[in-house]
């Protein structure tokens, strides 16, 4: 007996259609192209927060005057840890928003090949730092003079430090060159930093993903992070699948063990990745593995 093709199946022909077209629509992998660069970027995230117009650590509210983003420090009881420079003048970044990566270049730039040439300058060019860098996905408002000292410092629990910025809870440790943040949006860090590992192969040491994983058990997604996360997609194409899932993380990463930081050869970054051939930011389905952990 001739196998039964599908002409001669019980089968309807337009329900075979819809369901092998729904079939690839579970399963397709979208992309987002990003085709601007870092300084498009901060003027897409200005948009993106118009509305909700806070500082990503302090939860200051700020102002929108003319081209500046202005801080009001009464609004959260900030005050500068230097309301003067070395010089005398005003502590200007005190002064003004920018702009943070909450995963910092050089966390995910410093092993590249252009970065030891020359550091984040010389990655200007790289199609895949250049990616990383401008991904809306990694920026938030913060007042100038946190976004400087907190630098590339890595987020830890700091055990009675003192706050040097007023009524902030931003707690800084130079020495060690830690810093750890309002437990309220510890969840929101924890999330970018699996966004970032999972979407570019940035690998993520087992002790960070630890802590993360618990950050964000702690601190669940809110609708603030949600609305946040569709006004980005509107925008880059792409979502975060740590947000959409709305649920804590129940198993480890498994990116690997050896951090960005490293000095190691096994840096985790793909083939393709290490020669910047990488050229679209991924969205995901439900196929995503990271995402069915949640």
């Amino acid at each position: 007996m001739e196998p039964m093709t599908i002409m001669q199946s019980n089968v309807p022909k337009k329900v075979l259609i819809f369901a092998t077209l729904f079939y690839f629509l579970m399963n397709i992998e979208v992309y987002a192209e990003i085709t601007w660069n870092y300084s498009e970027s901060k003027k897409f995230a200005k948009d993106i927060y118009s509305g909700n117009e806070t500082t990503f650590y302090c939860g200051c509210s700020y102002q929108v005057k003319g081209k500046k983003l202005v801080p009001n420090w009464d609004s959260c009881g900030y005050f500068p840890r230097n309301k003067y420079t070395k010089s005398g003048k005003l502590n200007s970044r005190s002064l003004r928003i920018e702009w943070e990566h909450v995963m910092p270049t050089w966390f995910f730039g410093n092993q590249m090949e252009c970065w030891k040439a020359g550091g984040r300058k010389a990655c200007k060019k790289n199609k895949l730092f250049a990616k990383m860098e401008a991904d809306l996905h990694n920026l938030v408002p913060a007042i100038g003079e946190i976004n400087g000292d907190r630098s590339n410092f890595t987020f830890e629990h700091i055990d009675g430090e003192e706050r040097v910025y007023g009524a902030c809870d931003f707690e800084i440790n130079f020495k060690d060159g830690v810093v750890e943040p309002r437990q309220s949006i510890q969840g929101d860090i924890a999330r970018i930093y699996f966004y970032m590992s999972e979407t570019y192969n940035v690998p993520l040491t087992q002790k960070l993903q630890k802590m993360l994983k618990t950050w964000s058990k702690l601190d669940p997604v809110d609708q603030k992070e949600f609305e946040r996360n569709s006004k980005i997609f509107r925008i880059q194409g792409n979502s975060n699948p740590f947000v959409d899932a709305n649920q804590t993380i129940k198993n480890e990463l498994t990116r690997g063990d050896v951090p960005v930081t490293a000095t190691s050869k096994n840096n985790g970054l793909s083939g393709a990745a290490k020669k910047s051939k990488i050229t679209e930011v991924k969205s995901y389905t439900k196929k995503n593995k990271f995402a069915d952990d949640f």
